[in-house]
């Protein structure tokens, strides 16, 4: 399918039916209703809160035992979660973390087997749904994406995005969440998208643990929220610890809400937050602010703090320690005293809901629920893996049969009989060993073991590495490329008018684009690509920002995760690294954390190589490629090449970074007359120059230097055939430099990073992932730039990054090396 097609079924977003998910009745939804307080709706409410601890008691006891590598909790919590339950409605959105087991469970996102399945790290998307056991216990994820990759209707479901577990990571992303609701709300051009928002009046509920406030995506995070009033409702969960350290060495005047006083509202007018704190161990007062805070919070698109005070850690903060090492007996003391399930239980009887007899066997029933669903869960996770098993003892019994190494394959295979806990990698690594004991022998006798092994690893392929990047039928890398067009009337451009027109025509034609990032809307950023269109499409559309590069990204990707297309600006590349933490933790992962779950096709657009200075002139694309896979990056060399590439990222649905080259908004293109059709595909390079002595290959504003250079050595009488890769994720897909390389036998990588940056990747990809070391008549070349940061001004870039003239010398230096007669060396003798 081309990237046209692919549009042109985007425009009838409307009228396409998607595939609707039914959820189950749940506890949320026998508790909606909390105007009064009844014996049902409480007794419902201590059941699960019993269940929920006494899964965490079972789930500490199965890492102790050996049955999971770790553990983390959510006990001591599970009063404040079930209030939160109370108010959270279909098409809301949870944005939390490890700690919410009991409110996940209360709106039916999780059943106790399978939450075991998780702690054991099952990879069946059928009994671990949320990640397939790709991620440690307490990580939840709604399943918004059907079988084949498509989007299914949130509306319907109660929605968990993907939980990571880097402290305060998942906030950023909240605040897109919650700006899309808004965005909903009063964008009437957004109405048909109605299996993504019930008009905007979804609330996302955000929870985080009281240290992780001390980390400044929180602040940030808080600060824009206040800023654009979405609503967001955020719950901090204060245990008075951030593993051993206590809050008076976390956080100003020791209390989160006193320290953001400064953030309430002073009238209702203002823009700000309202700020709650309540006691979590206190159920009514629980209920009631819940009710207010979600209440403001949706009607008035107000962002929210709920500080929920004296909390408990029953097990202390996970396996990995006991809280006893570093917590007086006084405050142990106060803790139990203070559990918030003992109090509610108190509570109860004194109030008179039921008696002790009656929460006695609620207790009890608990215990055995918890108990079963653990043991089904483990049985279910260690049957997934006896076929393979058994069939590894059969294989290698039957291997030794017809050996002279049987007694060593033998012991092998007792070995492994002996494992009765016995993990996928222990039958692995047996047939493996066997197999490197058997190097010597036939095929006949390896064949078996072979076969198993052969088989296994490409379902051990799927479980755990799978998903990577989009399988669906929407996946860029299926789109196949549209040539740009031209005619007699095609105009020369500035490549920013270029970029102009093609955003304007992009927001003309999809109601889903947004664009925002510093500079962006007014002035229509400071390289004018977004010109004039702030005024056309409106501020709704096209938005500033503060300077707040994390929450830009995190901005971007709640409003991709609910069907809107944004494009967000980092505006210059070097910027980037303030926000690679939730790039790299939450961008890049979603697809393979929740093994195709979950997406959000988030474009990512900066500037940068070549300028002026430290800060304004940096390439660091190593460390792109080692922190985003998971994301394409796209170099194009030019803004029609910039264009096309946006195109195939509008019509496919991965993230991606694409990385335009700053000197370039000045050079005159010549305007295609297709821009709104021309795409390009990724991972396919072009010849930019046909050549038959040497090969370089590089990207970006580089081209035009390699392409300078190659100029002033075919009058040395050296023919230099020049690659442009475009993409270096995915790389070369087709291996057009290995063959150019056949033709060739010499080839120079060269780009702006430093020395074993991309350009050593691009030759790690080529020579060893391509095997063109086979055609080499000298040895590979990479031409970076110097191990600093570029200095300010022309000199500092002249003597930092390669110029014209050290293409020329490298390129020359391989000739010499082949014929010194024809190409005297140009370096003098030492």
């Amino acid at each position: 399918m081309t990237c046209n097609q692919r549009q042109l079924l985007h425009r009838q977003i409307k009228s396409v039916p998607y595939l609707t998910c039914t959820a189950a009745v749940t506890v949320n939804e026998q508790l909606h209703q909390t105007d009064t307080l009844n014996r049902e709706k409480i007794l419902l409410d201590y059941r699960l809160a019993c269940e929920s601890r006494q899964v965490s008691l079972l789930g500490r006891r199965d890492v102790m035992g050996g049955r999971a590598k770790f553990g983390i909790f959510g006990d001591g919590k599970e009063l404040a979660q079930l209030a939160v339950a109370r108010v959270f409605a279909r098409g809301d959105y949870r944005s939390g973390y490890y700690r919410d087991q009991t409110l996940v469970a209360a709106l039916g996102g999780v059943k106790w087997t399978e939450f075991f399945a998780q702690l054991y790290a099952d990879t069946s998307v059928i009994r671990e749904p949320n990640t397939a056991g790709r991620s440690m216990n307490g990580h939840f994820a709604t399943r918004w994406l059907d079988g084949q990759g498509l989007w299914q209707s949130q509306t319907d479901e109660y929605n968990s995005v993907c939980d990571i577990a880097p402290t305060a990571g998942q906030v950023p992303r909240s605040l897109g969440l919650a700006y899309a609701s808004k965005l909903f709300r009063h964008n009437p051009a957004l109405n048909g998208m109605t299996d993504f928002s019930h008009g905007g009046n979804e609330i996302v509920f955000g929870t985080i643990g009281d240290a992780s406030t001390s980390q400044g995506m929180f602040w940030e995070t808080m600060n824009a929220a206040g800023v654009l009033q979405v609503p967001l409702l955020m719950s901090v969960w204060d245990d008075g610890y951030g593993i051993s350290v206590p809050v008076e060495y976390q956080t100003t005047k020791g209390s989160i809400s006193r320290a953001m006083a400064g953030f309430q509202r002073d009238t209702p007018d203002e823009r700000g937050f309202e700020i709650f704190t309540v006691k979590g161990w206190d159920y009514v007062a629980l209920l009631e602010t819940y009710q207010q805070a979600a209440q403001v919070c949706r009607d008035e698109q107000v962002p929210v703090l709920v500080h929920v005070q004296e909390l408990t850690q029953p097990q202390g903060h996970s396996t990995s320690g006991s809280h006893e090492r570093y917590k007086s007996k006084e405050r142990l003391r106060w803790e139990a005293e203070h559990d918030c399930n003992q109090v509610f239980r108190q509570w109860i009887l004194q109030n008179g809901y039921a008696t002790n007899d009656e929460l006695d066997t609620i207790d009890a029933e608990a215990k055995q629920v918890a108990r079963q669903a653990r043991t089904e869960a483990w049985n279910a996770y260690q049957q997934s893996m006896k076929e393979d098993y058994d069939e590894a003892l059969e294989v290698l019994q039957r291997t030794a049969r017809n050996s002279p190494k049987s007694n060593e394959l033998m012991a092998i295979r007792e070995d492994l009989r002996k494992n009765t806990t016995a993990l996928r990698r222990d039958a692995t690594s047996a047939v493996r060993k066997a197999l490197r004991l058997l190097r010597a022998d036939t095929g006949l006798a390896r064949e078996g073991l072979q076969q198993w092994l052969t088989r296994t690893n490409a379902a051990n392929d799927d479980h755990y590495s799978s998903h990577l990047y989009s399988q669906s039928p929407e996946s860029p890398m299926l789109i196949e490329g549209v040539p740009a067009q031209y005619s007699d009337d095609s105009p020369l451009v500035d490549g920013y008018v270029l970029m102009q027109r093609y955003f304007d025509s992009l927001f003309d034609r999809d109601v889903r684009a947004i664009a925002l990032g510093e500079d962006v809307g007014q002035i229509g950023d400071v390289n004018q690509g977004f010109a004039g269109l702030q005024e056309k499409y409106g501020e709704i559309r096209i938005t500033d920002t503060g300077i707040r590069e994390t929450t830009i990204i995190g901005q971007g990707i709640g409003l991709a995760m609910r069907g809107l297309r944004p494009i967000v600006e980092i505006q210059y590349f070097d910027y980037i690294y303030y926000a690679l933490a939730t790039l790299t933790d939450d961008l890049a992962t979603l697809q393979y954390r929740t093994k195709g779950g979950q997406k959000a096709p988030l474009i990512v657009r900066t500037r940068g190589h070549r300028l002026e200075g430290i800060w304004h002139s940096g390439s660091p694309m190593g460390a792109m490629l080692g922190s985003l896979r998971g994301m394409h990056v796209l170099v194009p060399r030019n803004m029609t090449q910039a264009a096309g590439f946006y195109n195939t990222l509008m019509a496919g649905d991965d993230p991606a970074l694409l990385i335009e080259s700053l000197n370039g908004y000045r050079l005159k293109e010549k305007l295609p007359d297709n821009l709104a059709e021309f795409c390009l595909p990724l991972g396919v390079p072009e010849i930019l120059r046909p050549g038959t002595d040497v090969t370089v290959v590089t990207y970006g504003s580089m081209c035009r230097i390699v392409l300078e250079a190659a100029t002033q050595l075919a009058a040395m009488h050296i023919d230099v055939e020049v690659i442009d890769v475009q993409t270096l994720l995915p790389f070369d897909r087709y291996g057009a430099i290995a063959e150019s390389i056949k033709k060739t036998n010499r080839v120079v990588f060269t780009d702006e990073d430093v020395p074993g940056g991309a350009s050593a990747y691009m030759l790690q990809q080529v020579i060893e992932g391509q095997n063109a070391y086979r055609y080499l008549d000298s040895a590979p070349r990479t031409l970076p730039a110097k191990a600093h940061r570029p200095p300010y001004g022309s000199d500092g870039d002249y003597f930092s990054k390669p110029s014209a003239d050290d293409v020329i010398e490298a390129v020359y230096e391989l000739m010499s090396e082949a014929d010194p007669a024809r190409y005297p060396s140009l370096i003098a003798n030492e």
